[in-house]
């Protein structure tokens, strides 16, 4: 016997009428479950994939496309730096020298230890920090010392940027051991000018000032810690990068856009993983009803088994048989799981179906289908369903040895 007639067969099974109605009713719940949990499936990882373009977007406006960083040490005098080099190579568009430290911080009584971060006039030009900034401007060229603060110390700090009259006074330790007289420390002060907002442990930590401030509150005046480049064509950064690391030698590390963030993007992709197993868990649970209806069916059909099996099929076809109805049900299931995600996901994309509360960046939840997720989802809903399936089929060869004995 062919395979097209052990399908016909299975779909015959799947369609027909059954003596007992609770068998068409199981049948039933079980492609519904497989439906909802197909859809499920899509829609988590399309959030997942939706925060991840999201945050990845946001740290884009605070990341360089490259990054160069000392291979050992934290700061180097400026001057020892191969920057015609640097500028000399092709898809270099803008280069900023920082300089960051760990900083206590000090707002009208209000404590907190963060980061500050020194940039000079290339630096909104290499990074594009002004499209992240929520309210005030970026201002890293005036004789006074202004602060562009992350919204997580802004919260943290309680500064009233109207308050002209309070700055953020910046702590640092001092070197040496100086006199008993000495305080130890060194401060500055920086009137808050602007607020931004990138995501992450970034808006928590920074606070960002002009460059020769926070070089003079070190005392390492014409320093840096980092030099940021911007690359002319994204799609050519990773050739640009290979350049840099050729041309400036083993004394820096280069990092580009993506390895800057590797830590927090492998710690999304976990997030999103564990997520999509958690709900094949649970998935597998609502499988359960297929084996029960998979079960009653081999139980109703024996005489029609022992008939098959006279007929010449061998028990290797019977238990294909009851294996292709599992997946008749699973394919079935699933094609109206997408369907129904599609549905949610147009209606999430176009309207904001499901909303976050107030205080977020954004109004609604993100969300992206990916094309690759349709493949990932079709292999894990057929991987349940034929796992479903196997012990009742199993079974059915079972019932055929028995019924022809």
């Amino acid at each position: 016997m062919g395979s097209r007639l052990i399908i016909q067969i299975a779909w015959r099974y799947l369609r027909g009428k059954k003596s007992t109605q609770a068998i068409n009713v199981i049948t039933w719940i079980s492609m519904i479950g497989m439906a909802i949990g197909t859809a499920a499936l899509v829609l988590i990882l399309s959030v997942f994939n939706g925060f991840e373009d999201l945050l990845s977007g946001m740290l884009s406006t605070f990341n360089p496309d490259v990054k160069i960083t000392l291979a050992k040490g934290k700061f180097a005098p400026k001057s020892t730096f191969p920057l015609a080099k640097l500028k000399a190579i092709d898809g270099v568009s803008n280069i900023s020298f920082t300089i960051e430290e760990t900083s206590f911080f000090e707002y009208e009584g209000s404590q907190e230890v963060g980061i500050i971060k020194g940039v000079d006039d290339q630096f909104v030009n290499v990074t594009g920090i002004d499209s992240s900034i929520i309210t005030g401007h970026a201002k890293f060229d005036d004789a006074v010392t202004y602060a562009l603060v992350g919204s997580g110390m802004y919260s943290k700090l309680s500064i009233n940027e109207a308050n002209a009259f309070s700055p953020i006074i910046c702590y640092m330790s001092t070197k040496g051991v100086g006199s008993p007289l000495d305080k130890g420390f060194k401060s500055m002060t920086a009137q808050p000018s602007g607020v931004f907002t990138v995501g992450g442990d970034i808006d928590m930590q920074y606070i960002i000032v002009d460059d020769e401030a926070v070089a003079e509150l070190l005392e390492l005046e014409d320093h840096f810690s980092a030099v940021e480049v911007k690359v002319k064509h994204e799609k050519k950064l990773p050739s640009i990068q290979a350049e840099i690391i050729k041309t400036i030698g083993p004394t820096y590390k280069v990092s580009n856009k993506f390895e800057q963030d590797a830590a927090f993007l492998k710690i999304m992709n976990i997030e999103k993983w564990i997520s999509y197993m958690i709900a094949c868990l649970t998935m597998l649970i609502i499988a359960f009803n297929m084996v029960g209806s998979l079960w009653m069916l081999v139980l109703e059909k024996q005489q029609d088994i022992a008939v098959l099996k006279s007929m010449g099929m061998t028990n290797q076809q019977v238990k294909t048989i009851f294996l292709g109805l599992g997946m008749l049900i699973s394919i079935i299931g699933m094609m109206f799981g997408f369907m129904l995600a599609a549905i949610l996901y147009w209606l999430q994309k176009s309207y904001g179906l499901v909303s976050i509360p107030e205080g977020f960046l954004i109004n609604a939840y993100p969300i992206e289908w990916r094309f690759t997720d349709t493949f990932i989802v079709m292999a894990t809903v057929l991987a349940i369903g034929y796992i479903a399936s196997v012990i009742p089929a199993y079974r059915a060869t079972k019932m055929a040895q028995l019924k022809s004995k």
